[in-house]
């Protein structure tokens, strides 16, 4: 924009004579009005003279508003010494009378045209003053919104493109120092080091005397820079694969980290073999891309710690302009200037501190997923016979919640799980049976009715009758030789083989009949004539005292006409709810993990109040615990890994979920979610469950 200073002026006859002339002798642009100008059609950066005269000052709220952003200078009628009335008071920075002598013309103009620089001064002032105002608010902004959030990689996206964004860099790319595993071999493919756009030529600096000085720690590990994020606003498509480089002076980012300098070049391509740094060009050859202006900068937290390497190429002049051709760089790409520097450095430093707390973050999370799943070991080393199911009920809760986030309409059309929200879900969900670790062992691991030494003794009571019947043969054969010799030998010892026989037959049908009562079914089967029978036999034991074959108490067991406990035993099991709820009141969670106690002592009721231990309705049961209570039934029923049941096969786990959801035991909306999006197949077959068949499966409740 111009900045030789425009006189405004009223028609040639209202105008000092002296003023054409000193237009031309000072190179001042005049233009004739017959109006006054509104105040915006004028350019913040030329000074501007307005020649006022009595005809212009039409309206005085016009003359005022002028008056702030160019200089006025009243002509009066010819004669006068001071300005009538139709001239605004203060509104005029000086005045001439139309046959003003021509010195004091020329004083008069140029102390208008020094008022106007001033009143652009002031102006360029007042604007930079208020972009200087709105980027430490912004910074403020970036900062505050930097220190909530903890997702680590959303956290870095958002560094580089506020940096891209406060500087107006075409691309930009984020590196993290890092600790290399011994033996880790972190590679990267040819090209993808190309993103990092140079390599140093500087003499090998001490990277471990380097390091201590920055604050870069190596405690035993390697450390190196991790290249995390790329973005280029002219090739938004590129490819991009993480790989790492030495943390030394062999790279621009590298030599960042290290000696905690920012490197400023104002053409890459500049640079020459006497340079520090040579720039390699091929990832612009390969990508057909001009690198220009660059800027690396080391993240340096209140500690005095680098953790990382902000890097921004090609600052533009407008951050809409695609740098597509050399000619659109040249006229484009600036320099990274000391403002833009001091920008992207205090965003680089109050990143530092966000990637610092957002690593921090990061590793209290690996802890308590540590602590999670060694809780989980925990249960299953106690029942190894369920050992996965904590697992696949977190599958499929955190599937179905998934599920349910794309429904629409229904009464969950409007409930949606954020990410926390869904790792408190996963954590209570692998944490649902944890209070098993307080019921006694032996329940717990309980695979048939009766527990193995009961069928042992019943085993050897069976075995003692057997031996008992051949014993009492032996003695009837005797006793028949001794009464009766030869005679008729062989018919009494048919019938003798006869009834040791049938005793036989009898004693091993009883003894199968009570083994296949001892094994426990899914829903009430059968009935107990058999078991009935077999108690009203009695028997001699080995002191000689009549006994029924079968105690109360084994008979209690084996008439259990579901699963394999009796009710004293279901109670301690189904207690394991009410412990699971108790240990995890215990801990301290976070916020946004509180709800994980409710969620996981619920998992055992029923929406009709049916269930345990509470016996609650379904206004009180959260829609995440009916999600794994659906979840908790399917894997029951379908895990081939409990040796006391048999595993049914998808369709029929199915039918009796929908039979469950038709007796109002659990949710039909969200059953119907969990079949539609087939969330029952999240596990794969070879993980404890059994597979599906090709029948097609939709939701009938």
């Amino acid at each position: 924009m111009s900045t030789t200073p425009l006189f405004l002026t009223p028609p040639g006859g209202r105008t000092p004579p002296v003023i054409a002339a000193l237009s031309a002798e000072l190179g001042l642009a005049a233009r004739a009005i017959d109006a006054l100008p509104a105040p915006q059609s004028l350019g913040d950066e030329q000074p501007v003279v307005l020649l006022l005269d009595a005809q212009l000052a039409t309206s005085l709220a016009d003359v005022e508003a002028l008056a702030g952003r160019v200089a006025i200078l009243g002509i009066g009628e010819a004669g006068a010494a001071t300005p009538s009335d139709v001239f605004p008071e203060g509104a005029l920075c000086g005045f001439l009378a139309a046959d003003a002598p021509e010195r004091q013309a020329r004083l008069a103009l140029r102390a208008a045209v020094r008022h106007a620089g001033a009143l652009v001064a002031a102006r360029r002032e007042a604007a930079e003053a208020a972009r200087r105002m709105e980027e430490t608010a912004e910074l403020s902004r970036i900062g505050v919104a930097l220190s909530t959030e903890r997702d680590l990689p959303t956290l870095l996206t958002m560094i580089l493109e506020q940096a891209r964004r406060l500087s107006n860099a075409d691309a930009g790319s984020l590196y993290l120092v890092e600790k290399e595993e011994r033996g880790g071999g972190l590679g990267f493919g040819e090209g993808e080091r190309g993103k990092e756009r140079g390599t140093a030529t500087v003499a090998k600096h001490d990277a471990a005397k380097g390091n201590a000085d920055k604050g870069i720690a190596s405690n035993g590990n390697a450390n190196v820079l991790r290249f995390k994020l790329s973005q280029n606003f002219t090739l938004p498509d590129l490819p991009f694969a993480e790989y790492t480089v030495p943390l030394n002076a062999s790279s621009i980012s590298g030599a960042a980290a290290v000696t905690g300098e920012t490197i400023n070049f104002d053409d890459a391509y500049a640079l020459g073999p006497g340079d520090r740094f040579q720039f390699n060009r091929s990832f612009d050859e390969r990508f057909g891309y001009r690198t220009k202006s660059m800027l690396t900068i080391p993240m340096r937290t209140h500690r005095d710690e680098i953790v990382g390497v902000l890097q921004l190429i090609n600052r533009k002049r407008d951050a809409a302009a695609r740098l597509t051709t050399p000619a659109i760089v040249e006229e484009q790409v600036l320099p990274f200037d000391a403002h833009a520097v001091s920008l992207v450095s205090a965003l680089a430093s109050q990143a530092a501190v966000a990637i610092e707390n957002g690593r921090l973050y990061e590793d209290i999370e690996r802890l308590f997923e540590g602590f999670v799943m060694a809780s989980v070991t925990a249960i299953e080393s106690r029942d190894p016979t369920t050992s996965g199911h904590s697992s696949r009920v977190a599958v499929y809760t955190t599937g179905l919640a998934t599920a349910i986030d794309r429904v629409d309409s229904g009464p969950y059309g409007r409930v949606r799980f954020s990410r926390e929200e869904l790792r408190e879900l996963r954590y209570a969900s692998l944490l649902h049976d944890f209070g098993k670790v307080g019921v006694r062992e032996q329940v717990l691991v309980k695979q048939k009715k009766l527990y193995p030494s009961d069928l042992s003794i019943i085993r050897h009571r069976f075995n003692y009758l057997l031996q008992r019947t051949d014993l009492q043969y032996e003695r009837e054969r005797a006793q028949y030789l001794w009464e009766h010799g030869r005679t008729n030998y062989e018919d009494a010892l048919l019938r003798l083989d006869r009834a040791r026989a049938a005793a036989r037959d009898e004693l091993q049908r009883y003894l199968d009949a009570i083994v296949r009562a001892n094994e426990p079914t899914i829903l009430p089967e059968g009935t107990f004539e058999e078991l009935a029978e077999i108690n009203e036999r009695l028997y001699v034991d080995f002191d000689g005292t009549e006994k029924p074959l079968l105690s109360d108490d084994e008979l209690r067991y084996l008439m259990i006409n579901r699963g394999n406990l009796d009710e004293r035993e279901r109670r301690e099991i189904e207690s394991h709810v009410t412990h699971t709820y108790r240990f995890l009141e215990q801990i301290p969670w976070t916020r946004e993990l509180k709800g994980i106690p409710l969620i996981a002592w619920g998992h055992h009721e029923k929406l009709d109040g049916s269930g345990y231990p509470r016996g609650v309705r379904a206004d009180v049961i959260p829609v995440q615990t009916r999600m794994m209570t659906i979840s908790d039934i399917y894997d029951a029923l379908t895990a081939t890994d409990r040796p006391y049941k048999r595993a049914v096969p998808a369709e029929r786990a199915l039918d009796i979920l929908h039979d469950e959801a038709k007796h109002g035991h659990i949710d039909t909306a969200l059953l119907s979610a969990f079949v539609e999006a087939r969330v029952f197949e999240a596990v794969p077959p070879s993980e404890g469950r059994r597979s599906v068949t090709g029948r097609r499966l939709t939701p009938t409740g």
